[in-house]
């Protein structure tokens, strides 16, 4: 954003820090829907195998090993669903600022919010940015956090529904 009018900080304008999330390590990885995958799966081979270790010590789940492996896997899906919610929050709040007409920002950071309304070329450039760039790495999120979400939903329903 190089107005020279505009009274909002580098840090805060919507462009800055689009550039600056999509740079961060973490808030990159959706850019690639294989490399997020691998990462997510990974995670989840990790709390896998700690889920194990922990319920190993449960008398309850001693006598049946198959409830045993399926309590860990199921519950082991909770940290990618958490990773999943964190990107897809700050992914969208990017998305929000991009698109929106006008700009919050604070000048000392001390609460005391201000207001900007982008001139139309701003808006039309970020408008670009948001539904080029933002909107698929919304949509790669959302969909594996939907998947993700639906295993968990099956793994509680067929602990409610089985006596195993």
């Amino acid at each position: 954003m190089s107005y020279s009018k505009c009274p909002v900080p580098k840090e805060q304008q919507p462009t800055n820090e689009y550039l600056e999330l999509s740079n961060s390590i973490v808030f990159s990885l959706p850019k690639s829907n294989k490399k997020y995958i691998l990462v997510l799966i990974s995670i989840w081979v990790i709390f896998f195998l700690l889920f194990l270790i922990i319920s190993s010590g449960s008398v309850y789940y001693s006598e049946n090993n198959f409830k045993y492996i399926l309590i860990s896997f199921f519950s082991s899906l909770s940290a990618p669903l958490l990773i999943s919610i964190r990107l897809l929050l700050g992914w969208n709040h990017i998305y929000k600022r991009l698109i929106s007409e006008k700009v919050e920002y604070e000048e000392s950071g001390w609460y005391d919010g201000q207001i900007w309304i982008k001139p139309i070329q701003l808006k039309e450039k970020e408008s670009l940015i948001a539904s080029i760039e933002v909107k698929p790495i919304l949509k790669n999120i959302s969909q594996i956090t939907a998947i993700n979400f639906s295993l968990i939903l099956l793994g509680i329903l067929f602990f409610q529904n089985t006596n195993i």
